[in-house]
């Protein structure tokens, strides 16, 4: 019953996809018959099998990557409320009347952190939140620091944690670590830039394949919205790439946004952005008059204080979440970023002159060029801060959506697995030799810019060499066994 159904269901389904158990077709040879003249252009049916049997591959050997980028993505979505929950004494407070001076702030948290070095303050943006003290300490690990939290209202210090980059909590960063590199640093950045790289590969043809399914009726409906019916292949199949429709444009996104900070594809994304977008706005964090002011350029000797310095920034029309950084070795001025990353975000800076006060230098978000900006919102929306608790609840909807597309093609190819050998048995690869009915003048374009994407993605161009490799193995072996089966028969 369970075979005969599994025919019908294929009897259905394009030429492409024999019924499962039928041995791996080869290329039909040339028709010795009256000949065809080829169409102008390059048929959809000469590139379809192709794109399936890439579309396979990559499903297959790329899925693993993709599965846990989705599941370390998902559990990071929840990260805001976790962080909430589990650091609550030192997140949040009580209000008390008037806060009190932020000087006042900065000198519990140094009597707390005493071998620290002051990196940043960010005053307590909201009336029940804390004050943020940052320091780098001797004996952290790199993009580490730790950070004091001050109630704003009694200048007690709640607690000390260890943060990663000035602002994560140590559940969120380990989260982070998990969905970035597995916890294993900078070696582990290849998984989760293959599944960046190769995710708008799969989604896009996915979506070429399933567009262009031949559909007797109910076309648009069959798109959109999955079939309903006995279970089997073509169930399993409509939800697969129904599912992938509605979330192609999020998972586009990720995918994007995930390439621009990976390691060897953000650096080429980095480059193409310079070029294009031209640079950023650079604050100026020099004073003419600083070698007056400080014998030893390591800052200047009058200092107005950090209350001071905040209420020019107020002036100057800074708002929001701010972070201050005093005067260092590099820079003479103090420096107060915006630091608001939701809608819409704020990234004006200025610097202030510690010995009067004065603003003396500022960039404009309003400035940053375009591509700049974009790509600023496509990181803060792949990390659920742009739009809140609605930007979470759509990155875990992707997400869920993903990890259903992903165990639907596993199943997929399990229901193409021969039924009628012995033992454990594997699903059928798409038809072999696509890519010879390929015309010359669509072929040779079409791997020039292959290469190209993958020079510039090396983590999609090897793996795609990888899937190559693997064909002509897998052909080649399966050449052999026909001979040896056609000598014993």
């Amino acid at each position: 019953m369970t075979e005969s159904r599994a025919a019908r269901e294929t009897t259905s389904a394009t030429t492409t996809e024999p019924p499962p158990g039928a041995p791996d077709p080869e290329p039909a040879p040339a028709s010795s018959g009256k000949q065809v003249t080829a169409a102008p252009a390059m048929s959809w049916n000469a590139l379809r099998p192709l794109l399936l049997r890439l579309h396979f591959y990559a499903g297959v050997l790329i899925g693993p990557f993709l599965l846990v980028a989705a599941v370390t993505g998902l559990l990071y979505t929840a990260t805001p409320q976790i962080e909430a929950i589990v650091y609550r004494h030192e997140l949040h407070v009580t209000p008390e009347g008037e806060p009190d001076a932020l000087s006042a702030q900065v000198a519990a948290a140094r009597e707390a952190v005493p071998e620290g070095t002051l990196v940043s303050v960010t005053p307590a943006p909201g009336r029940d939140d804390s004050t943020r003290v940052v320091f780098e300490k001797p004996g952290l690990p790199d993009n580490c620091t730790q950070t004091a939290f001050v109630n704003p209202y009694t200048s007690e210090v709640l607690g000390q944690e260890r943060t990663f980059a000035g602002w994560w909590m140590p559940v969120r960063a380990w989260v982070d670590g998990l969905h970035r590199h597995l916890n294993v640093g900078e070696p582990g950045r290849v998984y989760s830039e293959i599944a960046a790289s190769w995710l708008w590969v799969e989604i896009l043809g996915g979506l070429a394949l399933w567009l262009t399914t031949p559909r007797a009726h109910n076309r648009v409906r069959r798109v959109f919205v999955p079939q309903r019916g006995p279970k089997g292949r073509k169930r399993t199949m409509s939800w697969h790439a129904v599912v992938g429709v509605w979330a192609s444009v999020g998972l586009l996104g990720l995918s994007v946004t995930g390439m621009t900070w990976s390691t060897y594809a953000g650096a080429s994304i980095g480059e193409i952005q310079s070029a294009l977008a031209g640079p950023s706005p650079a604050l100026a964090t020099d004073l003419p008059t600083a070698g007056k002011n400080s014998g030893t350029g390591s800052g200047p000797a009058a200092d107005v204080g950090i209350d001071a310095v905040v209420a020019s920034a107020h002036e100057a029309g800074l708002r929001g979440v701010m972070n201050v950084s005093p005067p260092t070795k590099d820079q003479v001025t103090y420096v107060v970023k915006e630091n608001t990353r939701s809608w819409p975000e704020r990234h004006d800076t200025v610097a202030v002159d510690p010995a009067t006060g004065e603003v003396t230098d500022r960039t404009y978000w309003a400035d940053y060029p375009f591509l700049a900006k974009l790509t600023s919102w496509g990181i803060d929306a792949h990390m659920g801060l742009l739009f809140g608790l609605a930007n979470q609840i759509v990155l875990a909807l992707l997400a869920i959506a993903l990890i259903g597309m992903l165990l639907w093609g596993y199943r997929m190819w399990w229901l193409r697995r021969p039924t009628r050998t012995e033992g454990l048995a594997l699903g059928r690869a798409p038809a072999r030799g696509a890519w010879r009915r390929l015309p010359g003048r669509f072929l040779a374009p079409a791997v020039l810019v292959t290469a190209v994407i993958g020079y510039y993605l090396p983590l999609f161009g090897l793996p795609l060499l990888g899937f190559l490799a693997v064909d002509l193995v897998a052909g080649s072996l399966r050449r052999r066994r026909a001979a040896r089966t056609g000598a014993s028969a």
